[in-house]
This record gives C-alpha cells, structure tokens and sequence, in this order.
C-alpha cells in the first residue's frame, strides 16, 4: 500500500481530463459564459463579440451594460479605433492590384513635401510601419489644440505640422508604430482615387461584401445605436462621464485613416473573414499583407505586416493568429483570425480595457479550439486557467517518485550492512 500515494498522484491529471470532457453545455453556452465570466471579473462593462468558424453559423454574443439599465445588443456599433488602419491597408493593395500605384511608389509621387518627412519613403513603408515618421500623438501642442476646440475639424495638413523629427533609424531597416503613415496614406488614396476614404470603401467592400453598418466618422453620419462609452479625459476633475453624444470632431479628424470607422461585431467578424480567406484580395496582394517583420523574441515574438499583426502566442493558446487590435475614446477592439483552422473571433467593449477585451479573446479562441479538439497538451500548460494545477500536478508526481527511489535505496543500503 506503500505505492497509493504515488498511484492517487497519476490519477490527477486523469481527473482533470474527465472533469473537462464531462461538461454538458453547448458550444454556444460556452461562448456566452466567456462573455459573462470576463465582463464581471474584469470589469468590462459591456461587450459585443462574433465568431465564425468552418460549417457552423455565425455566433453573435453580448453580455453586459450600454448604459444605465439598457443591455449591450449585436446592432450596437462601436469605434474600432486603429483596426480601421487594416482596411486602408486592404484599400491600397487593392488599388495596386489596378496598377493605381505602387507599393513601391515614394511619397513624393502623389504627395507634396512636408517638413520633418522624408520624401523618398514609401508607401510600404508607411503600411507596415517602418518608415520612422514621428508618432504626431507624441506632440503634446497637438492634444492642447484638441482640448481647446472640440468641434473643431482639422485637415491633413494641420495635423502634419505637428510632425517632429523622425525617429532614429533608416526608413525600412526598423519598426516604430506612427498613426501619421496611415494619415499620408490616406491622403494618397484621395489623391490617386479622386473620390473620398469612404466612398471607396463602401463601393469596394460594404456593398460586395453586403457589410451593412459600417461608418466612416467625419465623412458620414454615425447611426444613434452606439454601445454607450465612458471615460474621464474630457473632464478636468476627473470624473467619469458619458462620452457617447459629446463633440469629437477634433479627434476624428486628427485620426483619419488611422481611426474613424465604427461597426458592429458582426460586420467586422464578416470583414475578417473574407479578408484572411482570400474573397477580398488577390492571393499575391494578400500574400504581400501577410509578409511579416519579426518583432521582439520568445513569448513576445509577433510579426507586423501591411495593416495587420500576427499576435503574440499566448493570445491564440499557442495556434498562429493574425489581425489588429483598437481602441477609441472610450472602447476597446480586438479582430483575431487564425489562418490554420479558419476561425474569426471579434471582440468589443465599450471601455478603455484592453485586459478585458484581450482576455475575452483568449478565451473565445481557446474555447473554440476545444471544440475542434485542436489545443494539445503544450498549449494547455502554457495559455490555460488549469494548466497550472497540471504543472502542479506533475511536480508532485515527480517529487514523490524522487522520494519513493530514496526510500527504497536507503532501505537497500540498510539490508547491506546486516
């Protein structure tokens, strides 16, 4: 009997395998569990998210609170904030693909010189974010102007004289994330299209792709079923106030083609999809958006291409996964895809949490790839809640067999000295 202990220790991990596959809830319960679960522990607030995987409808789910006692629903549409930069970047190659330009083309083929902005850079670079051109969100003079007039609308140019010198490396040889390549880019698809951002993206993607509750800030009227936002940045005293309905011109024209576009998770779940699954792009122009600069090393190892991201590991329990993340006065969005399993998660809340939303990613993901039966043991150890109490588990059981062999030798050695 003197074995029970070490025979109890192998049977954990046993347990723990029985007790997950002994679950009785739907796909779809789990789902909405996640939602539920993050929301309260996170304090997300409220939530909006769309997943799409191979064979199966679409999955819409809310959990949580717009405002006072009215509950977040799928209609509702959220600022997306920078994932806004992925569609630009779709736009343009788009556009390359009709031999309107080049990927190549410098700025000083469509734009004129501006200071502080090397002229020689290229539109590549602008999209995957090596050109070195100064972040103008840095400038504080820039958020001292947008405190001053709320109303106001600046143009391109405005913003651009915010611009500093550029960031020390040379264009294409680093990486420096700068709203400012997507304002220039967006100033060139004016100029080789000669029609506004948003025409071009409703003619292109919304009606192709029957996208119906898409909008572009400052070109088009936003609908009144926003997810309700809150925050404290228009308020000296710091209070939290409901920033839905108040101006914000300033800062949707300063962010345009950077930021600007709101939707709802369906809508953006619907975009990703056909992106990443080669129904909006040629395969070379999409091949081309998803030629990645490695960035940072490890478990922080990530990839940027031209308007999108392939994300860390841990966000995708270990499965390669690409899209961008957003935020806006007041919300936070994350549009995951994983290329190899052909799945799309979107999440938004109507809070400045990126824990939150992140977490519910993570989730929603992990969750999903239970049901495929496609997440292994390494990336349960790595990524899940309970892969802790395995690396415990396994700990002990070797802690305990270490002792079992002593034991047994000790006791040898004593027979060999009667």
């Amino acid at each position: 009997m003197k074995s029970a202990p070490l025979i109890v220790c192998l049977l954990i991990p046993v347990l723990m395998f029985a007790s997950c596959s002994s679950d009785t809830l739907t796909l779809e319960e789990k789902l909405q569990t996640v939602l539920d679960e993050n929301i309260e522990d996170l304090d997300g607030r409220g939530v909006s998210a769309a997943v799409i995987m191979p064979g199966k409808p679409i999955w819409k789910g809310v959990a949580g609170i717009s405002h006072d006692t009215v509950k977040i629903s799928p209609d509702m549409l959220f600022a997306i904030g920078s994932i806004t930069k992925n569609f630009v970047a779709a736009l343009t190659l788009r556009l390359a693909e009709e031999g309107k330009l080049s990927l190549e083309d410098s700025l000083h083929a469509w734009l004129p010189t501006y200071p502080h902005i090397d002229s020689t850079i290229t539109i590549r670079q602008l999209l995957n974010h090596s050109s070195g051109i100064y972040m103008f969100w840095s400038n504080e003079e820039i958020w001292d102007g947008l405190k001053k007039d709320r109303t106001r609308v600046w143009t391109p140019e405005e913003v651009l004289s915010y611009v500093k010198e550029p960031y020390n490396f040379t264009p294409g040889e680093g990486f420096r994330y700068s709203n400012t390549n997507y304002l220039l880019m967006a100033m060139i698809i004016e100029r080789v299209t000669g029609s506004r951002l948003s025409t071009e993206f409703r003619e292109r993607f919304w009606q192709p792709l029957e996208i119906k509750n898409t909008h572009l800030s400052i070109e088009e009227e936003i609908p009144d079923n926003l997810a309700h936002v809150f925050g404290d940045n228009f308020n000296d005293d710091g209070s939290v106030l409901d920033l839905t309905y108040l101006p914000r011109a300033s800062h949707e024209s300063i962010t345009y083609g950077s930021g600007g576009l709101f939707m709802t998770a369906e809508d953006l779940a619907l975009w990703c999809n056909a992106l990443f699954e080669g129904k909006v792009l040629q395969p070379q122009s999409l091949e081309e958006m998803l030629e990645f600069r490695e960035i940072g090393f490890g478990r922080k190892n990530r990839g940027i291409g031209l308007g999108v991201e392939r994300f860390v590991k841990r966000i995708s329990s270990g499965e390669t996964a690409v899209g961008h993340s957003g935020a806006n006065i007041g919300t936070s969005a994350r549009m995951t895809h994983l290329p190899e399993h052909h799945i799309s998660v979107v999440v938004m809340i109507n809070s400045l949490n990126h824990n939150c939303s992140q977490a519910i990613t993570t989730d929603l993901i992990t969750t999903v790839l239970r049901e495929y039966n496609v997440i292994g043991i390494i990336p349960y150890f790595d990524f899940m809640p309970w892969g802790v109490l395995m690396i415990v588990g396994a700990l002990f059981i070797i802690i305990m067999l270490a002792l079992w062999t002593r034991r047994r030798r000790k006791k040898r050695s004593q027979y060999g000295h009667l």
